[in-house]
């Protein structure tokens, strides 16, 4: 990490010293278009003189289209992000999956460039703008779906359906921060797409983002809404890779001790004809209810159909690993490229993250006071440990598995892994519905 530093302190005073050296941003710039000394000058100047002032101009130019002649402060935070980005990937293992591919594209998507090369995510025709068509279009986020559907197992939602309603409380999330984000001077589309990060589902964001606040859809009175994709992504990612550090404290706060330790009983067995009728049935409900969801759910609930169909496991096998990385990496680096300064760094960037940690908050909280209220109609061992409404965000399956540690903390008998699936699981569907509804009235 030491030699990270350094290096990167060495490239900061190499920008820094631009002005000293003559290399600054104006002198680049007439450097670079006017290539050509004149012919008074060659003529005045001595043979030696001017080999000397060919070679300076040449240098001139070269160093005006590095980094360093090109390099702002923003570039600069933002690699700085990126580094850290991938320091909590690696060492304390946040999503990794996630947070590395995220952080390098981030690095890759503030290398400062001359405009009009065709470099940058945001130039017609760069190798980096083609693969964010599949983040713009919404391309990426079904094809994650499909995968996370071929590889969950949806046997505890089916055994214990009334642990849906914990997904569903959590959604009281998205709600909060849409009204929040309209509190804050967003419009309509805009404020829509934000509040979905509150379901704390990474690809239902940016599905939605696309479709509301792309920067190319043109509201009735004619204003075009921003392009906010990238913030809205990176805000929702962050917080899904946060959850050990989140949720724990909340839990503590809202649940108490003696509610922490409540054994929950087996969920009952759930057999096969079960799992593959679920995700037919499922599809037909949950699209009926959110059409405007279809094209997440029914990848979601195929990929499963593939998983538990029994005929075909070869496709599911290549959804739940081959493909699912593959779109992972793609969506991971070109998120993190399209955090590009000069469109990232913004008031709205840091209202969006702002709006985003509240938004998990709440919809934490939602989930965790929500099975308190249901614990007052259950009785005996029919009770539910409060702590598994925390996995209501669809967070899968790492706040299933915090649930469980946090569990293990009080009783180290007390397994909930199993039992926080189904409202982990259930928030994933929530989310998407929830995605649906608000295209459904703002799209």
């Amino acid at each position: 990490m030491k030699k990270v530093i350094l290096i990167f302190c060495v490239l900061s005073l190499l920008i820094f010293i631009r002005p000293v050296l003559g290399f600054d941003t104006n002198s680049n710039t007439d450097s670079l278009n006017d290539a050509t000394v004149s012919t008074t000058q060659v003529d005045k100047a001595s043979p030696q003189q001017g080999v000397f002032d060919g070679a300076l101009k040449g240098i001139k130019t070269f160093y005006g289209y590095t980094g360093f002649a090109n390099a702002t402060s923003g570039n600069l935070i933002m690699i700085i992000i990126g580094i850290v980005f991938i320091y909590l990937g690696i060492k304390y293992d946040y999503e990794p999956l996630l947070l590395i591919p995220i952080g390098a594209g981030v690095i890759i998507g503030n290398i400062p460039f001359v405009a009009g090369n065709q470099t940058g995510i945001y130039e017609t025709g760069s190798v980096l703008n083609f693969l964010y068509f599949g983040v713009v279009k919404g391309i990426y986020p079904p094809l994650i779906f499909l995968g996370i559907g071929a590889m969950t197992d949806f046997s505890s939602l089916i055994a214990n359906p009334k642990l849906m309603l914990l997904g569903a409380a959590a959604q009281i999330g998205v709600f909060a921060t849409f009204m929040g984000a309209l509190y804050l001077g967003f419009n309509l589309p805009e404020a829509g797409a934000i509040g979905i990060i509150g379901g704390a589902d990474g690809p239902t964001a940016i599905f939605l983002s696309s479709k509301l606040a792309n920067g190319v859809n043109i509201m009735a009175d004619g204003t075009t809404v921003k392009n906010l994709i990238g913030p809205i992504a990176i805000a929702a990612y962050s917080y899904m890779a946060l959850v050990p550090v989140i949720q724990p404290p909340l839990m503590r706060m809202l649940i108490s001790k003696e509610d922490r330790k409540i054994k929950m009983k087996p969920p009952r067995a759930v057999s096969q004809k079960e799992k593959m009728i679920f995700p037919v049935v499922a599809l037909i409900l949950t699209t009926f209810i959110s059409p405007s969801a279809l094209p997440l759910l029914g990848m979601l609930f195929f990929g499963n159909l593939l998983k538990e169909s029994g005929r075909t496991e070869r496709l599911a096998d290549t959804a739940r690993t081959k493909l699912i990385d593959i779109v992972t990496i793609l969506l991971g680096v070109t998120v993190g490229a399209s955090t590009q300064a000069d469109i990232f760094i913004t008031k709205d960037s840091l209202l969006i993250f702002g709006l985003g940690a509240i938004s998990f908050v709440i919809a934490t909280c939602g989930g965790l006071l929500f099975a308190r209220f249901m614990n007052r109609f259950l009785k005996g061992d029919n009770k539910i440990n409060p702590l598994i409404g925390a996995a209501g965000v669809s967070a899968v399956p790492d706040s299933a598995r915090v649930v469980h540690t946090e569990g293990l903390k009080y009783d180290s008998s007390n397994y909930l892994l199993m039992h926080a699936m189904a409202p982990n699981v259930a928030g994933v569907i929530g989310s998407a519905i929830a995605a649906g509804i608000i295209l459904s009235f703002l799209g």
